[in-house]
């Protein structure tokens, strides 16, 4: 099972507000997930982004692969640096 850490989107029509979770990759887009890591609010200025760096970095270290623009979300947040900085010291 190859692991993802994606957007779902939630909100009403015409207003989108994101989670970040990590899911199976070949369950759909808005379907089961296995755990939230965060949030994503574009609409907000400027956008609010919450993630758990804790459980973001415990699911890249099991192996999970971020999209591109949640590998974008983690850097603003600064889970992705801590992830590299942990995966180099070992």
């Amino acid at each position: 099972m190859a692991v993802r850490l994606r957007l779902t989107r939630v909100g009403k029509k015409k207003q989108p507000t994101y989670r970040i979770v990590a899911a199976d990759s070949r369950s759909p887009r808005d379907g089961k997930y296995l755990e939230i890591v965060g949030t994503y609010d574009p609409r907000r200025e400027p956008s609010a982004i919450t993630v758990d760096n804790e459980k973001a970095i415990a699911w890249l270290h099991k192996g999970a692969l971020p999209s591109e623009r949640v590998q974008k979300l983690l850097e603003v947040s600064g889970a992705w640096e801590e992830f590299q900085a942990s995966k180099a010291s070992k």
